[in-house]
């Protein structure tokens, strides 16, 4: 499943990441905030507009926002 799909307030791990979806500067971004493969995410609030972006997960102590692209990129398992 992706990180889109993951219920709020659920814990996921991050199996793998399609980074080949992602723009370079994205890639490097959500690289430097934490986002790669084993981490831990937990879904803190989605968007109420049709698109549900942007989509805010906790990694750690930080919140990052993501568009529900970035998400779609993002392969999950319950943690």
């Amino acid at each position: 499943m992706t990180l889109d799909q993951i219920p709020l307030g659920s814990r996921a791990r991050i199996v793998a990441v399609d980074w080949s979806l992602l723009a370079v500067d994205e890639v490097q971004r959500l690289r430097a905030l934490g986002i790669e493969p084993d981490a831990e995410v937990t879904v803190a609030h989605r968007g109420v507009f049709a698109g549900r972006d942007p989509l805010a997960v906790q990694v750690g102590r930080m919140t990052v926002a993501l568009r529900r692209a970035h998400a779609l990129a993002m392969i999950v398992e319950p943690a």
